[in-house]
């Protein structure tokens, strides 16, 4: 014990040295995430700084192996850091498929030169990544996916389109699922393969949704290159790589419904006031929000509960998807109830009296998440199967 206050101790003194005051302030937007990459989106010069700073520590990614960029804290360090950085609301200092998705599968499936080759990068923040997984045909059925990758000895030849590939258009390298055999059956022959996105052949188009931004695109790839040392796994297993890597996807998109920011509830007082005993005027918006914030903390618990339960060898199950289904529920739910809360500002689309229709697109941009890393029906029918004792594809 004398350890962790130890270590506590060092952990809040050195946070409240090196984070700079801007990085102390709840994130805007998604667009307000520093993500890294060899031209970095910045939204204030900070960022890189911070980010910078906690990759010396490995902090950014501290539950990794140091070995490969990460900070090797255990699970009461990793918890006092997480709480350190919440007592003076410092931000992640990086966000990024590269921890989220790619480096849990590299260290479970990647050699030991791919794990050395790419993990420092991506805690450091210096290669963004893109998933290449759904194509116009093969959505919800991902393994009838037709981009194919040509053997040519030390290398593949790519060829094929992606679809809704998140950032395509600002990342560095994709990891991607190609069909190297046709032979067999549809989940057999399919292969997981690494390439830099910046080479000929290589052609990304922005798909613009509904509430006016961008983050998805199409990914075309002609003769692409694929250098065989990036295969991870053996050719044609990949799909056990591709199921390992969705359930690190779910998990980070249900990471939504536990958003942290000002409470709803002050928000609400700022717009709608107070009654006469000093709570929110409306009853109805005061018995939602209250729901809501119950909600969200005993499925934050849920999610501690569990990934303990996975440390100690326990296996995740259907976890990630009932995480997945929830948690996107749960983020429409706050969406929804930030329009309620905001008034006719939050229904703006532009323009400063509106913030910029933040409100408005976030709560369109909300729709998406039922659908992206899996649609709900695909949750459902997972857990259902779990439940049912069936046989997962």
């Amino acid at each position: 014990m004398t350890d962790l206050n130890a270590f506590r101790q060092e952990t809040r003194e050195w946070l409240e040295a090196n984070c700079p005051e801007s990085m102390r302030e709840p994130v805007r937007s998604f667009e307000d995430y520093y993500m890294g990459g060899r031209n970095p989106e910045i939204a204030h010069p900070e960022q890189k700084l911070w980010c910078d700073r906690m990759a010396e520590r490995g902090w950014t990614v501290p539950h990794w192996p140091k070995a490969y960029g990460g900070g090797g804290l255990a699970g009461d360090e990793l918890r006092i850091l997480k709480e350190e950085m919440a007592r003076i609301s410092a931000r992640r200092p990086l966000d990024s498929f590269g921890i989220s998705m790619l480096g849990p599968a590299l260290l479970e499936f990647g050699s030991e030169e791919q794990k050395r080759e790419h993990l420092p990068p991506i805690c450091r923040g210096e290669i963004r990544w893109c998933q290449g997984y759904s194509e116009p045909n093969a959505g919800s059925d991902l393994a009838s996916l037709q981009t194919r990758a040509e053997d040519k000895g030390d290398h593949y030849l790519i060829n094929g389109q992606k679809v809704w590939t998140s950032y395509a258009d600002k990342a560095d390298w994709i990891f991607c699922l190609v069909r190297t055999d046709n032979s067999g059956p549809k989940h057999d022959g399919i292969s997981f393969v690494l390439f830099d996105m910046d080479q000929p052949g290589v052609t990304t188009r922005p798909i613009r949704l509904i509430s006016g931004a961008s983050p998805f695109c199409e990914t075309f790839f002609d003769d692409a290159r694929a250098e065989k040392r990036n295969l991870v796994g053996e050719a044609g297993k990949g799909w056990t790589i591709a199921k390992y890597l969705l359930t690190h996807e779910r998990e980070m998109i249900s990471g939504f419904g536990t958003a942290t920011g000002r409470p709803l509830g002050e928000q609400a007082m700022d717009f709608i006031g107070a009654d006469g005993e000093g709570r929110l005027a409306s009853s109805s918006l005061r018995q939602a929000i209250a729901q809501y914030q119950l909600d969200a903390r005993c499925f934050a618990r849920t999610m501690a509960r569990v990934g303990d339960e996975v440390k100690a060898g326990q296996g995740l199950g259907a976890a990630s998807s009932i995480f997945k289904y929830y948690g996107t529920e749960l983020n429409k739910r706050r969406n929804e109830l930030n329009l309620a809360v905001g008034g006719e500002p939050a229904l703006g689309w532009d323009g400063e009296p509106y913030h910029g229709g933040q409100t408005a697109r976030a709560w369109l941009r909300s729709k998406g998440n039922s659908i992206e890393g899996g649609t709900s029906e695909v949750q459902l029918n997972i857990v259902a199967k779990r439940v049912l004792g069936l046989p997962d594809a």
